[in-house]
């Protein structure tokens, strides 16, 4: 033992410093690289077109760790993870990546388009909060949650979880937060929730729940907490249970119960004559038939004279599209069509409708555009109305590229941004379903019945509606600002008045779906000098297009690409405005820059020249002296303008002001 003793001493004197044995060193090290990779494998199956995490990179010169490289949403303590909080990016994917996570304390992934199962998260036995809510999980609530001991609050609401509620629960004695409300979870609600946990936040609402409810549940938490269970009973505010299977008492099944044959002899002597019943029977069924009849005849007529069916527009038949016709109601959204061509991909869960829904629309045709044809579509159901896109091309990207794009334009959420509600995608046939905007667009207004009897566009709703077509854009921008996604087709016809005459910007997000070369050559959004050229988008190509958007609005003459005279005369001749309003500025006719019918209005001189000065800073050469579209959405705001004061003499021309007349009109 002693000659052993002194064999260590030794070794300990003769191994230099920088060969001890330093094993915690390593195993740190081995446990963040860890950590790295798993959250790199997270990111390539939930942002597969890079766009939403990117700066998740890591060095090439040095070694870095996804804590060392302050990755966006990561936390860490002691070179672990311990926190992701990545909510509302649109992330779509499962969660088995993160199961390696063994240090994880808080998990937020709330408000994303997450699939899969809960199962991999019961490997991370150190989660304290987890909020995972409106998402697409799927799944049972797994059993082995019941480990979790350190659980704090959970929050798995509006996904589509099912299966009972776990009596492993039983055992988070920490648990304070339990929110399961919105999915399909059924079985009986356990009675350990209110008896054997510290739950003080429950809710298990608007699920499948039956059987008897605790009266101490409903005391604790609230009826609010389990509403929208219908096979709930119990205690008062809920339907009383049966004796036998504790079930709601809604139907009567006892035969005892139901009426003896001697009792429906003795109605029929107490009643009237069975001649006379059924004369009135017949009476009121040929009554029925010929209302129903008119009915149909006026119905089909209507539809008729309104439009065609959109199914028969877009030229295909139902077997086209396959047998199987049915909504694609999960809410992940573009990738969940997965190889399936026969479905319709929403961006939510309310007001959806069947693909074979939308073929049966009337439909009416409202315009065609570069990259394909727009229907105003009526759904059987005479209240759903819907903005239907059919792209030109059979296949303007592949099925992957197609579904990253919808992602990309579903994720945009925003008042002044028209709202892709749904696309749906086939190998000859490719359909984008938007929000239909009723009141028509900037460039109608502008434009449209110029002459006698014509109702001028005031300068109050021109101003509202460039100021919320730049809100629009400089959203897109601000939410695309790393990856400097354009909107890539700004022009009048693409600003659309709501039914609130709200304005909102239409068409993001298509240019994505052609290169850029063909992008800039067959949309006819205005175009910056550079574009000529590149052959490129970009934020500050879609800057220089906004400022001919403010010319065009201030002039009232429609632009174009081509150099035309100066000073045209001819009102509906186009024009290179930029060029144009140069021109005539430099000369200083600056008053014969404006619409003719902005200059009725009084005491507007200075707003009119405000308001062209940002034009012309937007129409900078150089796109690095063009502004951002925030600083634009600033400007405008601080032309203040509160109504649209007419001269004097104009008494006719003000009762005759009415653009929501005028829009819905057009």
């Amino acid at each position: 033992m002693d000659i052993l003793h002194y064999l260590f001493i030794l070794l300990l004197i003769l191994v230099p410093p920088s060969l001890s044995l330093s094993p915690t060193a390593d195993f740190d090290t081995a446990d963040a690289d860890s950590d790295t990779a798993a959250l790199s494998l997270f990111r390539s199956q939930t942002d597969t077109h890079d766009l939403l995490l990117s700066n998740w990179t890591l060095s090439s010169t040095t070694h870095s760790t996804a804590c060392s490289a302050h990755w966006t949403g990561i936390k860490c303590t002691n070179n672990r993870v311990t926190t992701i909080i990545l909510p509302s990016l649109n992330l779509r994917g499962p969660l088995n990546s993160l199961s390696s996570l063994d240090q994880l304390r808080i998990l937020d992934l709330h408000n994303n388009r997450l699939n899969g199962t809960l199962s991999s998260l019961t490997k991370c036995t150190n989660l304290k909060l987890l909020y995972l809510s409106n998402n697409d999980l799927s799944g049972p609530i797994p059993p082995e949650f019941g480990s979790l001991v350190r659980l704090l609050r959970v929050d798995v609401s509006t996904n589509n979880f099912v299966g009972p509620i776990p009596d492993g629960l039983a055992k988070l004695a920490r648990l304070v937060t339990l929110r399961m409300e919105s999915n399909q979870i059924s079985g009986p609600v356990p009675e350990l929730l209110a008896t054997k946990m510290n739950i003080v936040n429950l809710n298990l609402s608007y699920n499948e729940l039956y059987g008897h409810l605790p009266e101490n549940l409903v005391n604790k938490f609230g009826s609010d907490s389990f509403a929208g269970n219908k096979g709930l009973c119990g205690s008062s505010p809920l339907p009383a249970c049966s004796s036998m299977n504790n079930a709601p008492v809604t139907v009567q099944s006892n035969p005892s119960s139901l009426p003896t044959t001697s009792n429906i002899k003795q109605s029929h002597r107490s009643g009237l004559h069975p001649g006379v019943i059924v004369a009135i029977v017949i009476a009121n069924s040929v009554l029925i038939l010929v209302i129903v009849s008119f009915l149909l005849a006026y119905y089909c007529g209507k539809r008729a004279t309104s439009g065609s069916k959109i199914g028969s527009d877009i030229g295909k038949s139902r077997s086209s599209y396959g047998s199987d016709s049915r909504v694609y109601a999960n809410n992940a959204g573009g990738g969940g069509g997965g190889g399936d061509d026969n479905k319709l991909v929403f961006f939510d869960k309310k007001k959806k409708f069947e693909l074979e829904d939308l073929l049966r629309a009337s439909a009416e045709m409202l315009g065609k555009g570069g990259l394909g044809t727009v229907y105003r579509a009526v759904l059987d159901d005479g209240c759903t109305v819907v903005a239907v896109k059919r792209l030109k091309d059979a296949n303007p990207c592949g099925r992957k590229e197609f579904e990253q794009y919808m992602d990309v334009i579903g994720k945009v959420k925003h008042p002044n941004v028209v709202k892709l509600r749904a696309y749906y995608y086939a190998k000859e046939e490719k359909l984008l379903v938007y929000d239909y905007l009723p009141n028509g667009s900037l460039h109608l207004l502008l434009h449209g019945n110029r002459g006698p009897g014509r109702i001028p566009l005031d300068w109050t709703t021109r101003i509202s509606m460039v100021l919320g077509a730049a809100r629009g854009l400089a959203h897109i921008h601000e939410e695309y600002k790393t990856s400097r996604i354009p909107h890539g087709n700004i022009k009048s016809s693409n600003v659309l008045l709501d039914k609130n005459g709200n304005a909102c910007i239409s068409d993001f997000g298509l240019s994505l779906l052609l290169n850029p070369a063909h992008a800039t050559a067959r949309l006819g959004g205005y175009k910056a000098p550079e574009q000529f050229e590149t052959k490129r988008l970009s934020q500050k190509a879609d800057v220089y297009s906004f400022g001919i958007l403010l010319m065009e609005m201030l002039t009232g003459r429609a632009p174009n690409q081509y150099s035309s005279p100066s000073r045209v005369e001819e009102e509906e001749q186009p024009v290179d405005l930029p060029k144009w309003v140069r021109s005539v500025v430099r000369d200083e006719w600056t008053a014969e820059v404006f619409d003719q019918e902005l200059l009725r209005y009084k005491n507007i001189e200075e707003e009119l020249v405000s308001m062209l000065h940002v034009a012309m800073t937007c129409v900078a050469g150089p796109p690095e002296k063009r502004p951002r579209m925030a600083e634009v959405v600033k400007m405008i705001e601080e032309i203040r303008v509160e109504q649209s004061p007419l001269g004097e003499d104009n008494d006719e021309s003000r009762n005759s002001m009415s653009p929501s007349v005028a829009t819905t009109e057009d």
